[in-house]
């Protein structure tokens, strides 16, 4: 699968219609696009590929989205889930956040909304995942320097003739 440096989007929609459209605008943008016409076809890609963020039909032929959403959680955990529907009802929405999702958007699908959309929420996920490198390299960092304290601070045995 190659790879592009703005991100990796799976599109899961059971009409082709929308795969095409929703695909040819992200790749025009920038960004390594996938489809996926049911859920079972999306959960097999995304075992053996990683997506930064997957687009996802609420209404799919084999699964409701928002099962999908359970099931990407388990094989790709920090991919950003966002709802498309059709069908835009309150439960639905409560229902997508539940499961998951990070965002929910109504069909017909405006492009410039999905685009910023998409735009902001791998913007996030870059942001935290250069945050928790940083960390992680604090805590490294502190955790040296306080086992050199440790260390410098325990007497040491002497050895018996």
């Amino acid at each position: 699968m190659s790879e592009s440096k703005k991100g990796s989007i799976l599109v899961i929609d059971d009409d082709e219609g929308v795969r095409k459209v929703v695909a040819e605008a992200l790749k025009s943008e920038g960004y390594f696009v996938d489809t996926a016409s049911n859920g079972k076809e999306a959960i097999e890609k995304s075992h053996t590929n990683f997506y930064n963020l997957a687009l996802v039909d609420l209404r799919l032929p084999d699964m409701e989205g928002t099962k999908l959403l359970t099931s990407m959680k388990e094989t790709t955990p920090e991919m950003i889930k966002i709802i498309l529907t059709g069908y835009p009802a309150l439960q639905n929405a409560i229902d997508a956040v539940n499961e998951g999702a990070q965002g929910y958007l109504v069909k017909p699908i405006n492009m410039d909304e999905l685009l910023r959309t998409v735009e902001k929420h791998l913007k996030r996920q870059s942001e935290m995942k250069e945050y928790t490198q940083e960390r992680v390299a604090e805590f490294v960092e502190t955790r040296f320097k306080q086992l050199q304290e440790e260390e410098r601070d325990t007497p040491r045995a002497t050895k018996k003739d």
